[in-house]
């Protein structure tokens, strides 16, 4: 059965290809969430006319399931992109074993491979004893409002999911863990005045280099944790407290600042706790209200962290399916940043991140993905699928 559905999916190469360049000529730039209508009937349309018949618009999202049962696995993708830094990445163009153009390496060919990959498994027959769901979303670039967490404030996120496997740019590791975030930007309050007569002013800059203080002394001791997760190179184990990312304020030389920001920026570590760490940070802020001065806090972002054991069975199901595609077992790995297996580690659900793409050249300005890459993915996902899901 292995045989046949990776040779099913090889045979889908130029309709996946063909997928991904029509993606891709759709510039659904987020910000500010550009073309998510032309995107949402792309798929749609494909969908369709694979014989996808349990097809449904939720939003700005789509859901799309194929099998029989309850027991569902769920391929999860995102179709937004970051800004393009040309016009031109929007033309997608083939230059050897690669593909190039805006979202090719994140994700918009993970998205063909997951619809390929169940594709596939309908074609071989496969004794499948459950549903796959595909999931395809906008917003993740910008933490996700109109699209994974649109989907988990109205029940329909990971319902009677075994598992959720979604096609990040990963580099050949898998991204079994992802840090939290916690952004904030603090603006600090004061007076404008001449700086001649500074005196009868009160400066914003000087209350905020106050606050940072208070918050440089929470992030030495954040700094010396470190998780048990694996990320390279060792220094990047450790819990980030990021200050300053953006800082603005005043309006001349020769005036006294009435208002300054900053941004902090808390990254956790899985084995932290969100609902503490987010409660010490503001602890230190309202301090700084109590000893008289005037701020307003802004939270630009909240994400949890998660986790989930490189021995799951899951992890055991895809690592050997890799292993078998690729020819070298993945390493797993913990992504520095937000992604969105959080969305369903939060209900309990295990989810990794596996894709086609190359981290290192994703939102870049020659972003491309390796055509082979994208069959590869699709027959790991078809073979993790027919496992998971194994009928009797």
């Amino acid at each position: 059965m292995h045989s046949n559905i990776t040779q099913a999916v090889a045979g889908y190469r130029d309709a996946m290809l063909d997928l991904t360049r029509d993606l891709i000529a759709i510039p659904t730039e987020n910000p500010p969430g550009n073309r998510y209508d032309d995107a949402v009937k792309l798929l749609c349309r494909r969908l369709g006319e694979l014989g996808f018949a349990d097809t449904r618009v939720e939003g700005d999202c789509v859901l799309s399931f194929c099998g029989v049962g309850d027991r569902t696995l769920y391929f999860s993708g995102h179709y937004d992109v970051v800004p393009a830094q040309s016009s031109t990445q929007f033309e997608p163009s083939v230059t050897g074993a690669n593909l190039f153009g805006r979202g090719s390496s994140d994700m918009k060919s993970g998205l063909a491979a997951m619809i390929y990959a169940a594709r596939s498994l309908q074609d071989c027959g496969a004794p499948i004893d459950g549903r796959i769901g595909l999931v395809f979303v906008p917003d993740e670039e910008t933490a996700g409002p109109r699209g994974s967490h649109y989907l988990a404030e109205h029940g329909l996120l990971g319902q009677n999911a075994i598992a959720m496997l979604t096609p990040e740019p990963t580099g050949g590791v898998v991204w079994n863990a992802n840090r939290g975030a916690i952004t904030l930007r603090i603006t600090v309050k004061g007076k404008p005045a001449h700086v001649g007569r500074q005196h009868e002013g009160l400066n914003a800059f000087d209350r905020m280099l106050k606050v940072a203080q208070a918050l440089t002394a929470l992030k030495t001791e954040v700094e010396k944790r470190t998780t048990a997760f694996h990320i390279a190179p060792d220094a990047a184990r450790r819990s980030i407290l990021m200050l300053g990312g953006r800082t603005e304020g005043g309006t001349n030389f020769n005036v006294v600042p009435d208002r300054c920001s900053f941004t902090v920026d808390r990254r956790l570590n899985p084995e932290e706790s969100f609902d503490h760490e987010k409660q010490r940070l503001f602890a230190v802020l309202e301090q700084a209200r109590t000893r008289g001065i005037d701020l307003e806090i802004e939270t630009l972002q909240e994400g949890r962290s998660c986790g989930v054991p490189e021995d799951h069975p899951v992890a055991l199901a895809l690592a050997k399916n890799i292993a078998e595609i690729t020819g070298q077992p993945p390493q797993f790995e913990m992504c520095p940043g937000l992604l969105e297996i959080r969305f369903y580690a939060e209900r309990g659900i295990p989810a990794f991140a596996y894709g086609p793409g190359l981290l290192t050249v994703s939102h870049g300005p020659n972003e491309f993905v390796p055509i082979d890459r994208i069959v590869q993915c699709a027959q790991i996902y078809a073979l993790t699928a027919a496992e998971l899901l194994a009928g009797c």
